[in-house]
This record gives C-alpha cells, structure tokens and sequence, in this order.
C-alpha cells in the first residue's frame, strides 16, 4: 500500500511540476511581447545601414546610420502583417541579424543572441582579383566574375568554412569587371576596374 501511495505521490508531483512549466513559459511570452520594441546595437559607424525585412526579404524600413557608438530606436510595429521579420544591421564585414515576429500586433523577438553573416572580401590588385570569406555555416557559395557585362567565369564552390581565392585576369582585357557572390539567399557585388 505505502509503494501505491508514493508512485501516486511521484506522478502527481510530475505532472503538477510540468503544469506549473507550461503556465511560467506562457506567462514570460506574453510579458515579452509588446507593441513597440527597442531595438538597439552597439559599436556601430556612421554610414552603416539598418533595414527591417519580412521573411521574404523585401525591405519594410531602411535608415542609414548617422553617429558612430550606439544606436538605440523604438519602433511601433504594430501595423506589420502578422509574420517573421529581420533587423539587420549591414556593416562593413558582417550582417548582424535580429529575428522577432509579429502576432496580432505585438512583437517578440526569437531569441535573445545576435545572428552574424559574415560578408566577403573583395580585393582587385593589378590583374589579380582576392576573394575570400568566412562560411562557418557550410553553404555553398558561387562566384561569378563579369567582364563588359558577360559571364567570364562562374564557380561554385562548397564544404570550405574559410574561403580564399585568388583569380588571374587576363593583363590583356583592360577595363570594368564586376564579381557577385551568392549564398544563403543573399548577393554581394563588387565592381573594379583594372
């Protein structure tokens, strides 16, 4: 009789510990969800930009930063569609990345943590071209080099998280060439003249 009684103990105590789980989780949601939200970086530059997309990445809002050091703005995102959406602070070597979305009005963000994007380097020196980037995501990334707007070379390349490379242009073709690099759904271009 006493093992009876404290097995019916146990699963009450469980079953009222995941109870009490449930209702603090809810609770901390609907504290964390508001009409206007802070959003707020630190150790920005002026000429860096700040932009709010949807998850289909078309730009809702855009501004380019104008003071270097902290840039703190509340926005009232109540107006948006119900949906996930980014802030996105483009600097000059990453993307740091914000995710929240918007329920009925209210706003709540993801996570507490910063995505980073790390953008590439690009560098033309005489009839060379340096590409490199930091890919700790794994994605495939493909490059496409442009001279007088036709494709004159186009790579993928994939499984490298530190990509370098270097490109030998022909000293013959003299002018404006332009490279893309694409991954993870974004496109960096970079025009240069050699």
């Amino acid at each position: 009789m006493k093992t009876k009684m404290k097995k019916i103990i146990v699963v009450a105590l469980m079953f009222g510990t995941l109870i009490g789980y449930a209702n603090e989780h809810t609770n901390n949601n609907d504290l964390e969800a508001k009409k206007t939200v802070k959003v707020e970086f630190t150790n920005v530059k002026k000429g860096q930009t700040l932009s709010i997309k949807n998850n289909q990445g078309v730009t809702v809002y855009n501004n380019e930063i104008k003071n270097s050091g902290t840039y703190s703005k509340t926005f009232d995102f109540s107006a948006l569609e119900d949906g996930i959406y980014a802030a996105e602070l483009n600097k000059d070597f990453e993307i740091v990345i914000k995710q929240f979305y918007v329920k009925n009005g209210l706003v709540t963000f993801l996570n507490n943590k910063n995505e980073k994007v790390f953008k590439p380097v690009v560098r033309a020196e005489k009839h060379l071209l340096y590409v490199s980037k930091i890919n700790f995501n794994n994605q495939p990334l493909k490059i496409v080099i442009y001279y007088k707007n036709e494709a004159i070379l186009s790579e993928t390349i994939e499984g490298e998280k530190f990509l370098k490379r270097v490109y030998k242009l022909s000293e013959n073709e003299a002018g404006n060439y332009k490279v893309i690099i694409s991954t993870n759904d974004r496109s960096y271009a970079k025009d240069f003249t050699i």
